[in-house]
């Protein structure tokens, strides 16, 4: 206990009758074996994922509401799906105090969310509104660790002229300085919400806007966008209203499966180590429909973290079919996984991207990946 006293003094405990309702979880359910912060602190030394909620939401105007319970009811259907992936040890450390003041509960979540990536963990933060994400950017950014990061949410949050930190905190994210950012992906954004301006600035700073209707055609492109990713964070705004109906933005939007994938991707990464799942308002959703989506993202995202797993290092060379080509009278090389069927392809810098079938076939007909081109223009 003593390894984690620091961390627990931020932290609120889980009350089992609000998790459980009263509920006997049966063998073989996820409730059965994780591992919960309720009277005593758990053992994470062999913990692959941890879980831990924060209710804050004044970032979106909202007043802090003590029985806001957005975490536990994720936590109801979350911890009903059976665990098909015994080798994943999982501990859920209840939910983030929240500070007298915005602030303070910024500087919580980076205080936990920093010490749980010291540990090498992955984290999953059931948040509040999606201003949060600014506070697990800090996590890296005090540490001074240099990110890519991954953002899927049908706006972009960049609206200056709004008054609510949820709208413009990508400002500060992507402009601080020093800034600890390489690169940023918005994945699933809605193009009638975003003003073309927007997408501009986005591109002249050389990072990467994805539309909805592009990611729904060819949804296996963004596996690499994800792969290479330190931070996801996932505004449930992106879902559609009959998938979740706790949206009320659009009717338009990902799907079920589509979100669930999205999450698989994050599980398979090797650098994926925190996640944050936003702007879910239990009081809007119906029949807990929201609340099992998000429970089922949760799920594969464990599915991709059990597969990733099994994926070996570059440097084993066995473990990969490679080829070599040229493209525009550039010498490259590709890796295929024996494993995973994933791509990565080279930079004439030697080193490796997480790649696309997509991009090979390109450079295969001696066109230039636009991932590759992206890539170098950034370097």
């Amino acid at each position: 206990m003593s390894d984690y006293f620091d961390l627990s003094d931020f932290l609120e405990p889980l009350n089992k009758a609000d998790i459980s309702q009263d509920q006997l979880y049966h063998d073989g359910q996820i409730g059965k074996t994780i591992a919960i912060f309720d009277t005593e602190f758990p053992d994470l030394s062999n913990t692959d994922i941890v879980f831990v909620g924060c209710g804050e939401r004044r970032g979106s105007g909202k007043v802090n509401d003590p029985h806001f319970n957005a975490a536990d009811a994720v936590r109801r259907q979350f911890y009903q799906l059976y665990q098909w992936h015994g080798e994943l040890q999982l501990a859920d450390i209840g939910n983030v105090k929240i500070g007298s003041g915005l602030q303070d509960s910024y500087a919580a979540v980076k205080t936990v969310l920093k010490e749980l990536n010291g540990l090498k963990k992955t984290v999953v933060l059931l948040g509040g509104s999606h201003d949060l994400t600014l506070a697990m950017y800090d996590a890296y950014a005090s540490a001074k660790e240099i990110i890519e990061v991954s953002c899927v949410d049908a706006l972009i949050d960049l609206n200056i002229n709004s008054t609510s930190r949820s709208d413009n905190f990508l400002m500060e994210m992507l402009t601080a300085e020093p800034n600890f950012i390489r690169h940023y992906n918005h994945i699933a954004f809605q193009s009638y919400f975003v003003h073309p301006h927007m997408l501009e600035t986005m591109d002249k700073l050389r990072f990467d806007c994805f539309r909805v209707g592009n990611v729904k055609e060819s949804i296996e492109e963004m596996e690499p966008v994800i792969r290479n990713c330190n931070m996801l964070s996932f505004d449930i705004s992106a879902i559609a209203n009959a998938f979740a109906p706790a949206v009320s933005i659009s009717p338009n939007g990902l799907n079920g499966e589509e979100s669930c994938l999205l999450l698989r991707y994050a599980g398979l990464s090797p650098t994926t180590n925190s996640i944050g799942i936003f702007g879910f308002e239990p009081t809007l959703d119906k029949d807990d429909l929201t609340a099992k989506q998000i429970s089922h993202m949760l799920w594969y995202l464990m599915d991709g973290r059990t597969r990733g797993k099994r994926e070996a290092k570059l440097e084993d060379k066995e473990s990969f079919n490679e080829f070599h080509l040229a493209f525009a009278e550039v010498e490259t090389t590709f890796l295929q996984s024996k494993k995973t069927g994933r791509w990565w392809m080279q930079l004439p810098d030697k080193k490796f991207i997480a790649c696309s079938y997509k991009d090979y076939l390109m450079a295969s007909s001696n066109e230039i990946p636009e991932r590759w081109l992206r890539a170098q223009e950034r370097s």
